[in-house]
């Protein structure tokens, strides 16, 4: 019989470890969590949808010792939904509203208040958000309007930066169309839910969306997504409607890294810092397991190998 040493070594090294909870979230207050990003000090930016239980939304920070502090709220009926955090400290986010007085993007500055700085009409379902490298223009991703949204950081009326059938729901889908969304080494880089696509369009020179690349389309369910580094086009992405989460690698190979048995229940998005992965758990499924969960990258095991 085979050694325990070699049964040991035919098996895969896992890809994300030591997965545990760090913040656990009450659902049905509406602490449903849709995106995350990091501070320079380690705190967590973690955006409250609300309305799928009725309740108000919230944007929140969460120190490295875990105190939750409620940045932002709103009024029932709205969502608060991506957000950025710009290099000033400056925080932007999508509020998701049938109030017209509200629906759009708007930004906290450090010690200041929160402000529109982009009107959208009502009813605009306003997912992913992004910032470009200048910090001048952020990306909004459009989830029924098959469109990529462009803003100034400085504010003024939103332009139709994209529009595609390759960001469009499905009829036959979730309704959800583009989702996630980052602008990453010269690429605005967007998932489609109903499609499980994961896309790539470059930014030319004069600010147009060059064509449209597919990375990757296998990947249902997918909702937002972040890569390992500035530097590297390894994506990490999350696959709400499965309960799982996957790495896209530059050539399209996918690889499922983790899965409901290590906690996950309806993961929407991810943030990175070194080696170190946050994920966030919307809790859609019973028994709505709202949380933030943390876990390493083992970066051995992620470059030896992919499932397709």
């Amino acid at each position: 019989p085979a050694s325990a040493a070699s049964r040991g070594a035919s098996q895969p090294c896992p890809v994300i470890t030591d997965v545990r909870t760090v913040a656990a979230f009450d659902y049905a207050a509406g602490q449903e969590p849709e995106s995350v990003n990091i501070t320079p000090d380690g705190s967590l930016l973690v955006s409250m949808l609300g309305f799928l239980v009725g309740k108000p939304p919230e944007l929140i920070r969460i120190s490295p010792s875990g105190q939750q502090t409620i940045l932002v709220t709103g009024p029932v009926g709205d969502a608060i939904g991506g957000n950025a955090l710009g290099q000033d400290g400056t925080i932007y986010y999508n509020v998701v509203s049938p109030d017209p007085s509200r629906s759009g993007v708007w930004r906290l500055p450090q010690h200041g208040i929160p402000q529109r700085i982009a009107a959208m009409p009502a009813g605009q379902f306003l997912n992913g958000l992004t910032l470009d490298s200048s910090n001048q223009t952020l990306y909004v991703a459009d989830s029924l309007a098959s469109t990529i949204w462009a803003i100034p950081t400085s504010g003024g009326p939103a332009k139709a930066w994209l529009v595609s059938p390759a960001l469009a729901p499905s009829t036959s889908g979730h309704d959800i169309g583009a989702n996630g969304i980052e602008y990453h080494n010269g690429a605005v880089w967007v998932s489609d839910t109903d499609h499980g696509t994961l896309l790539r369009v470059p930014v030319t020179a004069s600010g147009a969306p060059g064509p449209i690349q597919v990375i990757a389309s296998n990947l249902a369910g997918i909702d937002d997504f972040k890569f390992l580094s500035d530097r590297s086009d390894v994506a990490f992405v999350a696959l709400n409607f499965q309960d799982k989460f996957a790495v896209v690698y530059p050539d399209g190979r996918t690889r499922i890294v983790l899965d409901a048995s290590s906690g996950l229940d309806s993961p929407t998005n991810t943030v990175i810092s070194g080696t170190r992965i946050y994920i966030t758990n919307s809790g859609l499924a019973a028994p709505n397991d709202a949380s933030l969960q943390v876990g390493k990258i083992n970066i051995r095991a992620l470059f030896g190998g992919a499932d397709s």
